[in-house]
């Protein structure tokens, strides 16, 4: 498979080296928003900025490219993308984190949230990552939070969300359920970046001959 790379930082970089391990082929790298983008890919993989992912997105489905983002900090525009993709028949899927035990941790969180959600429990996050990550709280943070508040019904409005950036810090979300009785906590701890990219990769190989706006679930069949 021909792959893209969007955003050649660390976590770019590392989705290079798992796309040659699993025998594909690199057709571009994009470091930036004046590089050009090989037409001759079968998906484009964005790992970009908040600033940057919008518009790099936007190119690739203008060039009738697939393209998968892990990028957060932007989502305030995933409308006008799903708008672009469906009306010019494009491919487009959206995480705010590929981890597979990530994604358990959503599903995990879920149940636990439904619950509780008829019990007098207050609940918290906190979440730590990198100095090199942009933007605060994190997609997986504000990802876990809204699903809370959906799955009790808005008990839990506006979630407070403490933020940590520190060291190299993989990824860490901490979710607290206090009562006064006692006190539940889940945690999910990146060791690595390799889960991410891995997830990614494989990601990519699943959506080759789709098309359409899809999410992580659809691929791990979670839910």
């Amino acid at each position: 498979m021909k792959i893209g790379i969007i955003g050649y930082g660390k976590m770019g970089k590392i989705v290079e080296q798992i796309a040659l391990e699993r025998g594909h082929t690199i057709s571009f790298i994009l470091k930036n928003n004046n590089c050009k983008i090989n037409k001759d890919v079968d998906v484009a993989i964005d790992f970009s900025t908040p600033n940057s992912a919008f518009d790099n997105i936007n190119k690739c489905l203008l060039n009738n490219i697939k393209i998968i983002s892990g990028t957060t900090g932007w989502l305030n525009k995933i409308e006008q993308v799903h708008l672009k993709c469906r009306s010019l028949n494009g491919t487009f899927l959206h995480a705010s984190n590929f981890s597979l035990g990530a994604n358990i941790f959503f599903e995990l969180n879920k149940n636990l949230s439904k619950l509780i959600s008829n019990f007098n429990y207050n609940v918290s996050i906190n979440e730590a990552h990198h100095i090199h990550k942009l933007d605060k709280p994190s997609g997986t943070a504000i990802t876990l939070a809204r699903d809370i508040e959906l799955n009790c019904n808005n008990k839990f409005k506006d979630i407070l969300i403490e933020s940590i950036r520190e060291n190299e810090v993989n990824g860490v979300h901490n979710i607290i359920y206090e009562s006064f009785e006692d006190s539940i906590s889940i945690t999910h701890k990146a060791k690595n970046r390799k889960g991410f990219a891995k997830g990614a990769v494989i990601t990519a190989e699943w959506i080759k001959d789709k098309q359409g706006i899809f999410t992580i679930k659809d691929m791990l069949k979670l839910g």
